[in-house]
């Protein structure tokens, strides 16, 4: 990593299933509350799953002007945005040239495009015909709407990139911005994912796969990571952004530092039949780049979706590149709180991280009550944990085999800056 050039993370901005911003949804982790409730966005009685971990109480328009008609835009756009201006006002920023340099980067990962434009076009389309078609779809239902949405808004010069990786897509933008910071072509960045793919016929597919849990008598309960009564995960949306800056900048201003970004990899699965085997390559490959041992990994945040497969191939993996270590190090996964939200996990996971350095606590892996012996680590179940935490490690994998992780420390501050 380029010394000169490190990456911090200033602002965070949170809206997820179990919360909306950064001390509601901590709580709810802590407590392993639950954010996963009956479908209610659409009638979903003919659906075999019918539950969902939706955003509770959110209204665009307080954030978004009215004359700007908010509720034309895509919902993962409207969380995106929502999620920036949290972000922003959390770092101390105001949104004008002199806080927001340029260039200032704009990064948004999402891996299911505006769901919601898409059906509602093709409805109106065939009860109405062409006078059914909204001049603003087009704009709307582009996956790079909710980037380029964000940079208007803000009155960045610069340009607005998307990723789409599948579920590591908001880790992968952050990982992007983070690059653009310590190449020097960026002091700032804004970054992070969003998702929004709780629609009748999206979470049908979705179903149809066997990608969400049919528990729907127990809807808190349904997530269960590492546990061996999962059935699956639960499909969720939400949105995490960020506010990246450079170390001397972010000190410079007296700015709160929540962590420093220091490794990342990505890669792809060995083999269709090997699921989640590219996360070798690329926990080994972002310790290396942060220049830290498998000893100085004081946590793993791991991707744990509650899938029987999926969970018992990362814990395979994990074992595979720490191995006796593996057994000593705490390692829970949020997705019983929150559902997995797709693009919008990997920065959900990244803002659970950086509060747990705040406050030095491990978050307990939610529903985690039948040990199974495909997953025998330490899954920290129940109640949270005190620990020293200096170093974490987080990973994410995909749809179509995609892999990615981030190493990410305990700030401590530049004495030189």
């Amino acid at each position: 990593m380029n010394r000169r050039n490190r990456v911090v993370i200033t602002g965070m901005g949170v809206l997820a299933p179990n919360g909306t911003g950064l001390e509601s949804f901590w709580s709810s982790l802590l407590a392993g509350r639950s954010g996963i409730g009956p479908i209610t966005f659409f009638d979903a009685s003919d659906l075999r799953s019918r539950i969902a971990g939706e955003v509770k109480n959110f209204d665009p328009r307080d954030y978004i002007e009215a004359e700007l008609k908010p509720n034309r835009l895509a919902r993962h756009t409207q969380l995106a945005y929502a999620a920036a201006v949290m972000a922003i006002q959390d770092a101390g920023l105001t949104i004008c040239e002199t806080d927001l340099p340029s260039p200032t980067p704009v990064v948004v990962g999402v891996s299911t495009s505006a769901m919601d434009i898409i059906e509602n076009s093709i409805s109106e389309f065939e009860r109405r015909g062409l006078r059914g078609i909204s001049p603003t779809a087009v704009g709307a239902l582009t996956p790079q709407a909710a980037a380029n949405f964000i940079a208007d808004r803000i009155g960045a010069n610069a340009h607005a990139t998307t990723v789409s990786s599948a579920c590591p897509s908001g880790l992968d933008a952050v990982a992007l911005a983070a690059k653009m910071i310590q190449s020097g072509e960026a002091e700032l960045a804004i970054a992070g994912g969003a998702d929004a793919p709780i629609t009748k016929h999206t979470f049908a597919a979705f179903t149809s796969t066997g990608l969400s849990s049919c528990r729907n008598g127990e809807p808190e309960r349904a997530s269960r990571p590492f546990d061996l009564e999962r059935d699956s995960g639960v499909i969720s949306e939400g949105a995490g952004m960020f506010v990246l800056e450079n170390m001397e900048r972010a000190q410079a201003r007296g700015a709160q530092i929540y962590l420093e970004i220091s490794g990342y990899a990505r890669q792809r699965d060995h083999a269709p039949e090997a699921p989640g085997s590219g996360l070798v390559e690329t926990m080994r490959l972002a310790l290396a780049n942060a220049a830290r041992t498998i000893d100085e990994v004081d946590y793993i945040s791991a991707y744990g979706p509650g899938h029987p497969v999926l969970d018992a191939a990362e814990v395979h993996y994990i074992k595979e590149v720490f191995g006796k270590r593996a057994y000593s190090i705490p390692i829970s996964s949020i997705k019983g709180v929150t559902g997995n939200p797709l693009a919008a996990g990997g920065p959900l996971q990244i803002a659970a991280c950086a509060l747990s350095f705040r406050d030095q606590m491990v978050v307990p892996t939610a529903n985690y009550e039948v040990e199974d012996p495909a997953c025998d680590l330490d899954f920290v179940p129940g109640r949270p944990r005190k620990a020293r935490l200096d170093c974490i490690l987080m990973n994410v994998r995909g749809l179509g085999g995609s892999t990615s992780s981030l190493v990410v420390e305990r700030p401590v501050m530049d004495q030189a800056a």
